[in-house]
């Protein structure tokens, strides 16, 4: 059994209801068996040579898609560029880089079934690319984060996600994450912008 109700998979039933709830309000939506599917699609949903902005995910991590992104020379990948540059002085190029990239890849921390995507952030790099600033966004996202309504995403973040992404943020950065800023997309307004590649297994948080 899983040690939190929301480590559970969902059921197919469950994530068709997502799905099409999600693309009645503009998003594009594919469900994918696993995560070596997710990874060979993101190859042929992006082009050779687009700017790319990998937002902080374990999913991306386990995947394998965030180093073939920002290791493999096939797209201009703008995590590496940022970690070079000094952010004493050139902190809003940083950002400007991170926000409106060609493509920004991630996750959420919940998707309901009734047509809304959750994401938390301590920092928030991620999120202006997310609610629009990137020309395209593409979210991979396990079975396990597909939730009823608003309301039960944001405990899932609370009970759930929080806590393990402090345990990783202590190992990797010597301090707890925080809940700072919190994005709720309810509807896609333009037409081919964001995908979502909802996964049948669970991966990440």
């Amino acid at each position: 059994m899983p040690a939190s109700p929301f480590a559970a998979p969902a059921p197919a039933q469950r994530l068709e209801r997502a799905a099409a709830a999600l693309a009645e309000h503009g998003f594009t939506v594919e469900i994918l068996d696993d995560a070596a599917a997710a990874r060979t699609r993101i190859k042929e949903l992006i082009p050779e040579g687009a700017s790319v902005f990998t937002g902080a995910s374990e999913t991306l991590r386990l995947s394998g898609i965030e180093e073939d992104i920002n290791t493999s020379g096939r797209y201009d990948a703008i995590k590496p560029r940022g970690l070079a540059m000094d952010r004493a002085t050139q902190l809003r190029e940083i950002w400007r880089l991170m926000s409106t990239p060609d493509v920004v890849v991630g996750s959420v921390a919940a998707v309901t079934e009734t047509g809304s995507l959750v994401v938390a952030s301590a920092s928030g790099s991620q999120l202006p690319g997310y609610a629009g600033a990137a020309a395209q966004a593409i979210w991979i996202v396990g079975a396990q984060k597909v939730v009823s309504d608003l309301p039960t995403a944001l405990r899932r973040i609370e009970d759930h996600c929080l806590p393990l992404e402090n345990d990783r943020a202590m190992k990797v950065y010597g301090k707890p994450s925080a809940l700072n800023r919190l994005l709720i997309l309810n509807a896609e307004p333009h037409p081919g912008r964001a995908t979502v590649l909802l996964l049948r297994e669970t991966i990440g948080f």
